[in-house]
């Protein structure tokens, strides 16, 4: 019997075209299991990814896509802790060794064995993808699939970065960038109590950034965003989060952390940093990498969208369009995030 296909995008070479193909649905093995693809966002890592931009590559082929939301069809043997019928995501995070030093005190992100789904595994371009269960996201009642596929990278990414800052209530955080990222950020800064400012180059974002209830938003291509900033609340923000994958957007983000602030950094443009040594050695400032979340970073961050206190502002596209967001995505035509919505297909 002819094994059955599914609808796959493939990164069949780096900077090509993703092509369109069928593949075998895959047989979940010993503790894994399938899950049937109802929706997957797209993210700037997967423009990355698809480009080779990185130092340690995917191997080709590969199928990118790292916020499938889905239903559990399949389990391999030995899997009890989700069952056929789950709504599940797929995440960045794809599994973790579980017993190193890292994943001991639940830093399993930077586990030197960890796996990444659409990278070194198969992602959620793909009306079926595998999954290991014990890192798959509990996608609570109350979010639909498109909803909830932002939140398992874009919402997990930003919510961390800003707990990474270490701002408290009452305090300002500097969110640069009010894209995919950024307007998720602001956010759930909103509802973790800090004042928001938002710095683009881009107006309509920052009029979007205003709306989510941004208290000072900045545009860098016409101003200065340190100079801003400092004179409106007396000094440099007490954390600032980069979302936007540019080099500029570093320095600003350095020069608008306040004296013994923290500036988290999520965004990841190709290229070397150069670090304004002095300025973080004389302010004594912070400069913390944060890379996505743990488990528990990600039930927290869906908790605030079951509450209501975040929603991602999402565009639906059929997977048979993903060149086509790419290529928008690659010149800032997204205004937010775009969802690939498996019903279509």
């Amino acid at each position: 019997m002819a094994a059955k296909k599914m609808h796959v995008a493939v990164v069949t070479a780096f900077g090509k075209a993703l092509e369109l193909q069928e593949w075998d649905i895959p047989v979940p093995g010993p503790g894994q299991i399938l899950v049937k693809t109802e929706a997957c966002g797209v993210c700037h890592t997967d423009l990355h990814a698809a480009k080779g931009d990185w130092p340690v590559k995917p191997a080709l082929p590969f199928i990118p896509g790292h916020e499938a939301i889905g239903i559990v069809v399949a389990l391999g043997a030995g899997v009890t802790i989700v069952k056929e019928g789950d709504r599940v995501g797929v995440p960045w995070l794809y599994s973790a060794c579980g017993h190193c030093e890292y994943c001991l005190s639940a830093w399993e992100t930077v586990c030197n064995e960890v796996q990444f789904g659409g990278y070194n595994r198969n992602g959620g371009f793909a009306e079926y993808v595998l999954a290991d269960p014990n890192y798959v996201a509990h996608i609570p009642q109350g979010l639909s699939p498109t909803e909830a596929a932002p939140l398992i990278c874009a919402g997990i990414t930003t919510y961390k970065g800003i707990k990474e800052t270490e701002a408290r209530p009452g305090e300002w955080i500097a969110i640069s960038g009010c894209g995919g990222l950024g307007h998720l950020a602001i956010q759930y800064a909103k509802a973790m109590g800090l004042k928001v400012c938002a710095v683009d180059i881009d107006d309509g974002k920052l009029d979007h950034a205003r709306r989510l209830g941004a208290d000072l938003t900045i545009n860098a291509k016409t101003h200065d965003p340190a100079n801003i900033l400092k004179m409106a609340i007396g000094g440099g923000a007490h954390g600032v989060l980069i979302t936007a994958p540019s080099l500029p957007a570093f320095k600003q983000g350095i020069e608008m952390t306040r004296k013994r602030g923290t500036c988290a950094l999520v965004g990841l443009p190709p290229g070397e940093f150069p670090t304004p040594l002095f300025d973080v050695v004389a302010n004594c400032i912070t400069i913390r990498g944060s890379f996505v979340g743990t488990r528990k970073d990600m039930a927290e961050c869906l908790a605030f969208a079951v509450d209501g206190k975040v929603k991602a502002d999402i565009e639906l596209q059929p997977l048979a369009s993903i060149n086509t967001v790419f290529e928008r995505l690659e010149h800032g035509d997204v205004p937010s995030r775009v969802v690939l919505d498996f019903a279509a297909v």
